[in-house]
């Protein structure tokens, strides 16, 4: 059965962002933010703390360091840098978790790190060898992609699991992949475009490309970006799907 995650505790200080309590009730992976694109100590632990309470599986959302983007813009980092990033951004949250009776279970990279390890072998590694000298039991959820062999073999030369996810709420180009948030029609708002890419999902294991296409992939989890303007009620759509 697929899962449904959320990127969550995105916050920072006084500044909010998403609908986490309201979200939190209707998803089974809540990827909790590091502070390195977005949150806090404080939201970190506020958001573990929603977690636990309705027993929610609890990953670490890593990020390049990139606050003022949001972690959405590329960076150049040497491999060994960017393992001691990730590492340092797991252990954090692990830390604020284990305060509140709980663990990180997973790890997801967030934004441009996440999708760079689709195309860069330095990088990926790089995340995974942070995975693994941190915890070999942790999954790392990856883009599901057409051809996902690359990253299998990947994963198990370091000794990781991986999942795989999907998105309810983004198009996709030709190749499989995210499309650019910069073209048209990249991110779905609408509810009968998002109802349709989840349909694809659930029922026909496929996704959507921006020009209508359906590409099949093999899919662990979706996820519901908790910024979107119809998050909750996409979380419950797609809840009353995969049940």
């Amino acid at each position: 059965m697929l899962q449904i995650n959320c990127d969550m505790g995105e916050s920072f200080g006084a500044w909010k962002m998403g609908s986490d309590s309201e979200i939190m009730p209707h998803i089974d992976m809540a990827n909790i933010a590091c502070g390195f694109h977005a949150s806090d100590p404080l939201t970190m632990q506020k958001t573990v703390k929603l977690a636990v309470e309705f027993g929610v599986k609890i990953g670490a959302h890593p990020s390049y360091p990139d606050l003022v983007g949001f972690g959405r813009r590329d960076m150049q980092i040497a491999p060994d840098e960017l393992t001691a990033l990730t590492l340092y951004q797991i252990g954090a949250l692990d830390g604020i978790c284990r305060s509140e009776g709980s663990r990180v279970e997973y790890v997801k990279p967030h934004g441009a790190l996440y999708n760079r390890m689709i195309t860069d072998d330095a990088v990926l590694h790089a995340v995974l060898r942070a995975v693994a000298r941190f915890d070999k039991a942790l999954p790392v959820v990856v883009m599901a992609i057409p051809d996902h062999h690359r990253l299998t073999i990947a994963a198990a030369s370091e000794g990781v699991k991986l999942l795989f996810e999907v998105f309810s709420d983004r198009a996709y180009d030709e190749q499989g992949r995210l499309a650019s948030r910069s073209l048209p029609g990249a991110v779905l708002t609408t509810d009968q475009d998002i109802e349709r890419q989840v349909r694809a999902i659930v029922e026909r294991s496929s996704v959507i490309t921006l020009s209508g296409r359906e590409l099949p992939v093999k899919a662990d989890t979706i996820c519901v970006h908790g910024d979107g303007a119809r998050a909750v009620e996409g979380a419950r759509f797609i809840r009353s799907l995969v049940t």
